[in-house]
């Protein structure tokens, strides 16, 4: 229990997640794809723990093997995020001057455009497909990334130890790679968190619209869409999908707050 309370039962229930889109077939042996007529649009049961679809697929099992489209798309659109951010943001404020500023106008302008909306134009250009609806939602948070690696370099470089390796000759590479970006990382981290909730929120409602994996492949937005046509006589369909996202965002967030507090109280 004490472990548990140590890492926080959003990170434990993130690390179920996690396995689930890793070894899914731990979790469940059956077929996401294979289907049994005579069962389907079963309720929540023993048998099946989620019910079944319109095809007497186990949606229990759906779910798990769209976790892996879900949560590594969301990944990647954050690793997106936070390598593009971060070199913005650490060009911006170790340069300064004319650098930072037009960096920082750049990012006003993405800031001012709502993200759901950028990535939908960012896809308009890449195209259909999971791995572009990930770059795209990448993209459109590369902006806030930016803004707060550059916050936190400037903030570092006025520290005493940072002034005190510049007076004592340390080149400004070496300075950047020892002292700046290792005491600017907690606030990403935790901002990279937060934002994967985001992600996933942002992948699914892509999905639900038909942008990312076409079937028979389905991840957790394309569970949610495919089931709203049978929301009237079966529920579950919709909302044990649509739920598990609920879920998973919330618990990136409480894991994102939590590394943000503990970050502040250092």
């Amino acid at each position: 229990m004490t472990r548990v309370r140590r890492i926080g039962w959003s990170g434990l229930l993130l690390a179920v997640l996690l396995s689930w889109s890793v070894w899914p077939s731990l979790f469940t042996h059956r077929d996401p794809a294979a289907g049994v007529l005579a069962e389907r649009l079963r309720p929540p049961g023993g048998s099946h723990w989620f019910g079944t679809d319109e095809l007497g697929r186990d949606l229990y099992t759906r779910v798990v093997y769209g976790a892996g489209l879900s949560l590594s798309a969301a990944a990647l659109a954050v690793g997106i995020a936070v390598l593009l951010g971060a070199l913005l943001g650490v060009v911006a404020g170790s340069a300064g001057g004319w650098t930072d500023d037009v960096v920082m106008r750049v990012v006003d302008m993405l800031l001012a455009v709502p993200n759901f909306l950028l990535s939908l134009a960012i896809i308009t250009i890449l195209g259909f497909g999971t791995v572009n609806v990930a770059v795209a939602v990448g993209l459109s948070a590369t902006a806030g990334f930016t803004r707060m690696t550059r916050g936190e370099v400037l903030r570092v470089r006025q520290a005493a130890y940072v002034e005190a390796a510049t007076v004592a000759g340390t080149g400004r590479a070496t300075t950047l790679a020892r002292h700046i970006l290792p005491n600017s990382a907690r606030p990403i981290l935790a901002m990279s968190s937060l934002e994967l909730g985001n992600a996933i929120l942002a992948m699914a409602a892509l999905s639900f619209l038909g942008f990312a994996a076409p079937p028979p492949a389905a991840d957790w937005g394309s569970l949610v869409a495919s089931g709203r046509d049978y929301l009237g006589v079966a529920w579950w369909m919709m909302t044990v999908p649509g739920l598990v996202i609920v879920v998973s965002v919330m618990a990136a967030n409480r894991l994102g707050r939590r590394l943000a507090d503990r970050g502040g109280r250092r």
